[in-house]
């Protein structure tokens, strides 16, 4: 089978230890998660996770139905790229001398989309949102121009292209609600 890059979406109650219930799911079938975002939903007390890793579909198929059986998961789906919309925000440490002796750099946050939020005599920071893909072309560009100090990249944050959320028509499930949680149980 072919391994592609797969985008997991999880809703839990927003409970401590979730997310490591979570990642042992990941760590017992060997798999790699590539990136990991977890934040707050648009539903007030759950939680949100945002797991990007390569395998083969049977596999992330066996893994997002194995990590939704667990009592205070009350969703999770699985999403190949053309499903999705994502976006990911890296940091770029430049050396402001370098820059500055060379006009190229300049060009180069420009064309590319790129900010500038902080500037200062030793180092500008610069902030791109964008694929994976143009998040490190741009990286490997400053790179070339031997100007870059630091870099750090987000997970991917990501919707589903379907015109509702998931998670809204699981609320108006009435067998979700039956679905027993350690709050109601």
């Amino acid at each position: 089978m072919e391994k592609k890059l797969y985008t997991i979406i999880i809703y839990t109650e927003n409970i401590a230890g979730m997310l490591n219930q979570v990642t042992a799911e990941f760590t017992r079938r060997m798999m790699n998660i590539d990136t990991i975002t977890a934040s707050s939903s648009s539903v007030e007390g759950v939680h949100r996770y945002t797991i990007s890793l390569w395998g083969e579909e049977d596999s992330i198929q066996k893994v997002t139905k194995r990590i939704e059986k667990k009592v205070d998961v009350l969703k999770a789906d699985y999403y190949v790229d053309k499903e999705i919309f994502y976006q990911e925000v890296a940091l770029y440490k430049l050396s402001t001398p370098k820059i500055l002796e060379n006009n190229k750099i300049s060009k180069l946050i420009r064309h590319n989309g790129a900010h500038v939020i902080e500037m200062n005599a030793n180092y500008t920071v610069v902030e791109k949102t964008g694929s994976t893909g143009v998040i490190l072309d741009l990286y490997n560009e400053f790179v070339a121009q031997q100007c870059m100090l630091q870099f750090v990249k987000s997970g991917r944050v990501a919707v589903p292209r379907d015109s509702i959320e998931n998670l809204t028509e699981l609320l108006f499930d009435e067998d979700y609600k039956r679905k027993p949680t350690k709050n109601n149980k």
